[in-house]
């Protein structure tokens, strides 16, 4: 049987591994401490595919997880030890053509946690029109306001609400005075 492709990334702590079949029924799926047994029908033919991976060192089977899902068979394994990277995710040196790097969950081992969160959120608040967009969105209220769009301040000029209905003098009575 053919072995599926696989994709793999890790961090100091566990062992991020994807099964690339998707619709996978019945699998049968075997986690020990220094290998991974897969067998299963899937992908669009439903062909039957099997792989067995020799880890490079050994997991924490009762701490790793797994999920079936409609694109992919996740893994994430737990490392027995936490700390240095893995030379490389099976035992063996020989590279295998069905074995990937999975780029999209790939971080350096001397890149910081956070520093491609960092990144994410400010594309994201790109996407939504935050960062780098102050300029244009102070230009646009202004101009809105200039054609007569937006509420018109300089015409009557700006009118500051009154307070002299808000309830604040019982609160006020118990503070002492500035120095």
């Amino acid at each position: 049987l053919p072995p599926p492709g696989c994709l793999w990334a890790q961090r100091p702590k566990h062992i991020i591994l994807s099964i690339q079949l998707t619709d996978v029924k019945d699998p049968i799926i075997k986690v020990e401490p220094s290998k991974l047994y897969f067998k299963g029908a899937g992908g669009t033919e439903m062909k039957m595919h099997e792989v067995e991976m020799e880890f490079f060192k050994n997991i924490d089977v009762e701490k790793s997880k797994y999920a079936v899902r409609p694109r992919e068979v996740s893994f994430v394994l737990e490392k027995v030890e936490e700390g240095p990277y893995w030379d490389r995710l099976l035992a063996a040196k020989v590279k295998q053509p069905w074995l990937r790097v999975d780029f999209k969950n790939w971080k350096d081992e001397d890149d910081d946690e956070d520093e491609g969160q960092g990144q994410d959120l400010e594309e994201m608040m790109r996407q939504m029109g935050g960062l780098g967009a102050g300029g244009a969105g102070a230009g646009a209220a202004a101009a809105a306001a200039a054609s007569g769009a937006g509420p018109q301040i300089g015409t009557k000029g700006y009118q500051r609400p009154s307070l002299d209905d808000l309830d604040i003098e019982d609160e006020e009575d118990d503070m002492p005075d500035l120095e």
